[in-house]
This record gives structure tokens, C-alpha cells and sequence, in this order.
């Protein structure tokens, strides 16, 4: 590829892609995973992601990784897609008549597969799952944002074929969806 196609696309990426990975949070199914379905009025839902995006961003610096938080904005958004930066999270809130998962579905067509999904909405995951993207469920993820010491963790808890106890035959070979979500979660 000549130097000059290189330098283009590395422009049309943007800033987050200069990190080894890339979270693609569906924001609204992180911020309601593992709760009651309790209807939250504005302030406090805005207060929700506030808090979302403090713990994403101490993760961020921990992991050093691109976090991209999409939350729904088709009912009473705005006109255009809206993006902002707060304290190193990109939050991306869908236009007036998109929802969350379209803007979730086309920025893993534009990252690929350095890209890593945090949902539990099946289509996503699915979608995801077509185009060989890991996806991480949300309740997964949660639990990782609210380990407090998820910045000293090591590698220390080898499973039984990395010391040595292979298992054996085809039978026995995690497939490929179950090697991207275990490569994934190595990387969170």
C-alpha cells in the first residue's frame, strides 16, 4: 500500500483508533445491566451517565484503550448525530429517528476487528459475531468496571490447558467465537 493511502486512512480513523483496542459500549444496556426495570427521570439518568463515564474513564487510563460509549437519542435527541469528549470518552448519541444499534452496528463495520462490543442485545451480538468482533456481554464488563483492583489484576489465573493439561481432539477445541470472547476478555 503506498505511504500516501496510508496516511489517508489513518486520518478518516480518527483519534481513538490510535489505541490497541477499541470498546464499543452500547451505553444505555451498560448503565441498566443487573437492575430492575425502574424508570429514571432525566437528571437522574444524566447523573447514571455521569458516573458511567468516571468509571470508564479510570478504566481507559488503566487499560490505555479507545472507549467509545453509544447511547439512544431517537426519541428526544437531536436532529444530527452528536459527539463529545468527556474526560477521554468518546460519547456518541444517536440523531432523532436512529437508534443506538444502528450506530453501534456501523461503527463495527468501520473499526473491525480491532474492535471489541460490550452488550447483551442479541442482534448486536450476532451482528457483531458475523464480522468476527468480539463481543463482551454487559454484565461481564459491569462486573470488571466495579472490581476495584481491575488495574493490578494479572495473568495469574491459568486454566488448566496453559499449565500444561491440554485436552485433546477436535471435540474438545473451543470455537472460533469462543477464542475471539476468551482473547477479549485476556485483553480487558
Amino acid at each position: 500500500m503506498p505511504l500516501a493511502s496510508s496516511a489517508a486512512i489513518l486520518k478518516q480513523s480518527g483519534p481513538v483508533s490510535s489505541f490497541k483496542m477499541i470498546l464499543i459500549i452500547d451505553g444505555y444496556n451498560l448503565l441498566h445491566s443487573g437492575r430492575t426495570l425502574v424508570k429514571l427521570n432525566s437528571v437522574e439518568l444524566q447523573w447514571e451517565r455521569e458516573r458511567l463515564v468516571e468509571k470508564l474513564s479510570a478504566y481507559r487510563q488503566a487499560k490505555s484503550c479507545g472507549v467509545m460509549a453509544v447511547f439512544d437519542g431517537w426519541q428526544g435527541g437531536w436532529p444530527t448525530e452528536k459527539r463529545e469528549k468527556q474526560k477521554g470518552i468518546e460519547l456518541i448519541f444517536s440523531r432523532i429517528g436512529e437508534k443506538a444499534d444502528e450506530v453501534i452496528k456501523r461503527l463495527i463495520r468501520e473499526k473491525g476487528s480491532g474492535a471489541v462490543v460490550v452488550t447483551s442485545d442479541r442482534e448486536i451480538a450476532r451482528y457483531a459475531s458475523r464480522l468476527s468482533v468480539p463481543v463482551i456481554p454487559s454484565e461481564q464488563f459491569e462486573a470488571k468496571l466495579n472490581s476495584t483492583d481491575f488495574r493490578y489484576e494479572e495473568e495469574s489465573d491459568e486454566s488448566e490447558e496453559e499449565r500444561g493439561f491440554k485436552k485433546k481432539g477436535p471435540s474438545r477445541r473451543p470455537s472460533k467465537k469462543e477464542k475471539r470472547l476468551k482473547l477479549a476478555l485476556k485483553k480487558l
